[in-house]
């Protein structure tokens, strides 16, 4: 599914037009990446919970030329899945 697909799908379920449709769903990304970027968790029951990791420098390889290069730390956003949802998936049980 894809950010477009999720706009679509709200307007119709709703009944909104679909530039309400994306406000909203632009509105909930924006705030997950506030909250992450700030160092926050977000929690969505059921469904999985976000995080940010920390990576330290490492000494990494360039595909193109073979040749060594140091990469620096770096933050990644890090998804742990909820046990309903992997029972979902695992299961065939559809999401609540």
């Amino acid at each position: 599914m894809k950010k477009s697909d999720l706009i679509l799908a709200l307007s119709e379920k709703e009944g909104l037009r679909e530039p309400e449709a994306f406000e909203i769903v632009n509105l909930v990304f924006s705030g997950f990446t506030d909250a992450l970027r700030k160092g926050g968790r977000i929690e969505i029951r059921g469904f999985g919970s976000f995080t940010v990791r920390d990576y330290p420098p490492y000494l990494g390889k360039n595909p193109k030329t073979g040749k060594r290069v140091q990469v620096g730390p770096k933050k990644l956003p890090y998804f742990k899945v909820g046990k309903e949802l992997k029972e979902g998936i695992n299961k065939g049980k559809p999401y609540k």
